[in-house]
């Protein structure tokens, strides 16, 4: 029986292939059972739920399992098989079957004649007795058929012809199910337990089918607040509608009237809206809303109608359909309600109502638009009254993609602009410290009065500038200057004699130096009138020039003040000639008949003093200065300066308003409130008006020299116009030029070029911001001096260590530095150096940066030597015989081979220099002697020997 069943196995395997899961899952049984089946009948190659199983064997596995819905080799109708008493009586699975049963199944399988089908008919006339032959289970059974057939263990082919194979094998089938029937020889079936559940006969898909939900959508609604309860009703206004609404006391009002209808239910907010859309008209005519709270078979939904508290909402209709009519007030409360409710749809209602809400038509303004910069979208189109969607189409023509909040550049907006026919006047952004100056400009002068005027002494040095001053307001701060010339900026208020009575004057002496014209030019802008100190015996100078020119600039009047008039060489023809160099630069003298006032004046015995002041009393008045005494304060930084004990201290002139302690204030890069305030003799002062010079502390950072500086009402405006002027100041500094090809050259000699690099300290920011502008002055194309540092005060050890990291030297101003600065430039060996005198520090200064640059080379002849003859010797080459024409030839020196007046070979050495057969050093002029010229042999009789040297020579800037 074992072959025959191998060979179906194997016919069955070439023509499908099915994996034992795939068929389980088809049964609706598991693939263990299945397994455990083909083990059991002698099936090889059956182990797990991946084992293939032929398309032959399928049809068995289902005869097995299918309950008769395979075929069958049954010779013989049984009768039904009890399911639930083979259950009861199945033992425990055995690991094998019997061997009777395996030869009854074995020889029964042989006992085929026909091919097999649903119910077998018998062969023979007399039936034999039938036998109950309990089926395999299944962990998922299946409805068994009332027939129960012996299977058969392999599975045939629908076009496998078993006729000639089942010929004279009937009725020895017939004796083996009889000899099965006797209760000796039954065999023990191992059947496991089955589920009380039995699936149907036939193929099954156990794989549930996804199934949609359909319905109402259920929507919780919470219990609503309890209302006052409504008014009585009103009659209907119209006469179409049915009738009126019926109400209970006490119910909540939640709905509008309802018609029976078959219609899903809807959420209560959407029932809401359709009572407020189609529901009732305002109009009171009696229109229906859809179907609200009904049930899912076509009933109305009492539960939904009456609400949690068992009462009808206002509004629902009678059981027999009828509509009801709903007033304004009813309408007004619905809405009232739905509006104080949240989630999607209350804002989808929102959405709707503003889509559908009337539209405001933006007027737009007439004439020119005045928009700042930068421009976007949305401050676009509100300042031109031009929908932003219309500029946003205009841009996506013009290829930009952007949204409403992008800025867009200004000739776009211009574009854009002129397609609806609007002028666009686009004003310029303006910094906060632009602002706050906007304002002062445009500030209400309450108190106006006459002041005091300020007047600038201006002149070359050593001219005796600050000797004139301090013979006006009786000091001597002439004999305090170091080398006897200011080098900074100061202010000083002297009441003076002019007229008939005593004024107050406001000086501001500026130093004469070249290095000081920012200073210089800074006291010509506050001022009005210029004092120009000419010496009468030295007359018109560069300085002097250069402050002809800043006064101009500025505007003001000019007075001519020819000091020293008590010196010797102030003759009169120098006084004449002096007079003409003023005409030269358009400053002709009254007596010349010019407008400029030219005054002898003498600081040593006060000659002309007094008719000075009377002309400045004279040119004030024509000038009718006046400031405001009320308000804010402003003025301009003249110097500032860091002070032990009081930290950062600025000398400024006020020039409007009132300048009190505690006032807030900003300058520049600096900001703070007023600590105090100091006058120019010292005195604490609280508040200071216009024209007055005062030395006032409480800022946080140094200003520069020439910033104007503001009082605004609160520390946080202050500071945020501090902070964008520091946020400039370093974008700045760090900006690097771009390379292009016009300076392409000159940054590579940058590049090339050695770098001197200082760090600079001084006494005041003026100062400071002097020896920045002319220390880089010095450099060269090779050597360039880069101010890596700049600040003022002292010399700190946080300057050494920069100095140390940065391999620069310190250079100090009038300034200090402590014993710890000291102990650490010695102990790193960083060199630092201290002046007092501007034009000594730019010296040495022009000192180190020429010893950063290369030697100059220079060639010295020692003398020449005429090639009378040429000698080979062995070994060691060619030797000329010269005779030394003029000078001296000397050992080691270099030599320079000149052939008819044209250099052959140069920079060789003289490797030897003999005289017959002695070595000696040099030889003179008339003498012969022979020459070994090293690594060359190319040297012929007629021949010139230069012999010379190079000499390194310093050069200097």
């Amino acid at each position: 029986m074992i072959p025959i069943l191998h060979r179906r196995y194997h016919v069955a395997k070439k023509t499908s292939v099915k994996r034992v899961h795939q068929l389980a899952k088809e049964l609706g049984v598991s693939s263990k059972d299945i397994v455990s089946k083909c083990q059991a009948e002698g099936i090889p190659d059956i182990t797990n739920h991946m084992s293939a199983i032929s398309l032959g064997l399928a049809l068995t596995v289902r005869e097995w399992f299918g309950g008769g819905s395979g075929a069958s080799t049954a010779v013989e109708t049984a009768a039904p098989v009890d399911v639930a008493a083979a259950r009861k009586k199945a033992p425990r699975r055995a690991k094998a079957k019997s061997k009777p049963t395996e030869e009854l199944v074995s020889e029964a399988a042989t006992a085929t004649k026909e091919p097999v089908s649903a119910v077998a008919e018998p062969e023979t006339a007399d039936p034999a007795p039938t036998s109950e032959v309990p089926l395999p289970d299944s962990e998922e059974p299946e409805t068994v058929a009332p027939v129960v057939e012996i299977p058969d263990p392999v599975s045939i082919q629908p076009d496998f012809d078993t006729t000639e194979q089942s010929e004279g094998t009937d009725e020895p089938a017939m004796d083996l199910i009889a000899q099965a029937d006797s209760p000796e020889e039954s065999p023990v079936m191992n059947i496991p337990k089955r589920p009380e559940v039995i699936s149907p006969a036939g193929e099954q898909l156990t794989e549930k089918k996804k199934v949609k939900l359909s319905g109402p959508v259920v929507v919780r609604v919470e219990q609503p607040d309890p209302v006052a309860p409504p008014r009585a009703p009103r009659p209907p206004r119209g006469g179409s509608g049915g009738d009126g609404p019926s109400y209970q006391q006490g119910g909540p009002r939640t709905g509008g009237g309802v018609r029976d209808m078959n219609v899903p239910d809807m959420p209560p907010t959407e029932r809401g809206r359709g009572n407020s859309a189609s529901g009732r008209r305002r109009d009171g005519r009696g229109g229906e809303a859809p179907g609200r709270g009904t049930d899912r078979k076509g009933g109305r939904s009492d539960r939904r109608r009456e609400g949690r508290t068992g009462r009808s909402f206002p509004g629902t209709g009678a059981d027999d359909g009828r509509s009801s009519n709903w007033r304004d007030q009813d309408i007004l409360e619905r809405d009232r309600r739905l509006n104080a409710a949240g989630g999607f749809f209350k804002r989808h209602r929102q959405d709707r109502k503003r889509r559908g809400g009337r539209q405001v038509v933006t007027q737009r303004p007439e004439g020119p638009v005045k928009v700042s910069e930068p421009i976007t979208i949305k401050e676009l189109s509100a300042a031109t009254g031009v929908k932003g969607n219309d500029i946003l189409k205009q841009l996506f023509l013009l290829g930009v993609m952007t949204n409403i909040n992008s800025t867009i550049e200004t000739a776009q907006a211009h574009e854009i602009m002129v397609n609806f026919d609007i002028e666009l006047q686009v004003v310029e952004k303006k910094s906060a410290a632009e602002v706050i100056e906007a304002q002062f400009e445009d500030r209400d002068r309450s108190d106006e009065r006459p002041r005091s005027p300020v007047v600038t002494i201006l002149g070359h040095v050593d001219h005796g500038k600050t000797s004139l001053l301090d013979k006006i307001r009786n000091a001597n701060v002439a004999e305090g200057e170091a080398g006897g010339i200011t080098q900074a900026t100061s202010a000083f208020r002297v009441p003076v004699k002019a007229g008939e009575g005593e004024r107050l004057v406001t000086f501001i002496d500026t130093p004469g130096h070249e290095a000081f014209t920012s200073m210089r030019a800074r006291g010509a802008q506050v001022t009005d009138v210029v004092v120009l100190v000419v010496a009468a015996d030295d007359g018109v100078m560069p300085q002097t020039i250069e402050s002809i020119s800043h006064a101009k600039a500025a505007g003001v009047p000019i007075v001519v003040a020819l000091n020293k008039i008590d010196r010797p060489d102030a003759t009169e023809p120098n006084i004449q000639r002096i007079l003409g160099q003023l005409a030269e630069h358009e400053l002709n003298p009254v007596e010349w008949g010019g407008d400029t006032e030219v005054v002898k004046t003498s600081a040593i015995n006060g000659d002309g003093i007094q008719e000075l002041l009377d002309i400045l009393d004279y040119q004030a008045e024509l000038l009718e200065l006046k400031a405001d005494f009320d308000g804010n304060a402003e003025g301009t930084v003249l110097e500032a300066q860091v002070v032990d004990g009081r930290g950062p201290v600025a000398s400024v002139l006020v020039q409007e308003g009132q300048l009190t302690t505690g006032s807030f204030i900003v300058s520049g890069r600096g900001f703070g409130r007023v600590r105090d305030m100091v006058d120019d003799h010292g005195t604490r002062v609280q508040e200071a008006g216009p024209s007055t010079p005062i030395a006032l502390s409480g800022i946080d950072m140094v200003p520069d020299a020439g910033d104007k500086f503001y009082v605004v009402d609160s520390l946080k405006a202050a500071e945020n116009a501090a902070e964008e002027c520091r946020r400039l100041g370093r974008e700045e500094a760090l900006a690097q030029p771009k390379v292009t090809l016009d300076n392409i050259f000159d940054r590579m000699k940058e590049v090339g070029a050695r770098e001197l690099p200082l760090i600079v300290k001084a006494d005041v920011q003026g100062s400071v911001e002097t020896l920045k502008t002319i220390l880089p002055r010095i450099s060269t194309d090779e050597v360039r001096v880069v101010v890596k540092h700049s600040a003022v005060g002292g010399i700190s050890e946080s300057d050494i260590s920069l100095a140390e990291a940065s391999g620069a030297i310190v250079v100090g101003f009038n300034v200090t530095t402590s014993s710890k600065a000291r102990a650490l430039a010695e102990q790193r060996r960083v060199d630092f150096r201290l002046y007092e005198v501007i034009y000594d520090l730019t010296d040495d200064v022009e000192k180190a940066a020429a010893g950063l640059l290369d030697p100059e080379l220079k060639l010295e002849v020692k003398g020449h030597a005429e090639v009378r003859e040429v000698f080979k010797v062995s070994k060691v080459g060619m030797i000329a015989g010269c005779y030394v024409t003029d000078g001296t030839v000397e050992r080691n020196l270099q030599i320079r081979v000149t052939r008819d007046g044209i250099v052959v070979e140069s920079d060789r050495r003289l490797e030897q220099l003999k005289r017959f057969k002695d070595d000696v050093k040099e030889v003179k002029s008339g003498i012969e002697c022979g020459m070994k010229i090293e690594g060359y042999d190319d040297i012929k009789a007629g021949d010139v020997l230069e012999c010379y040297k190079t000499i390194e020579v310093a050069r200097t800037l």
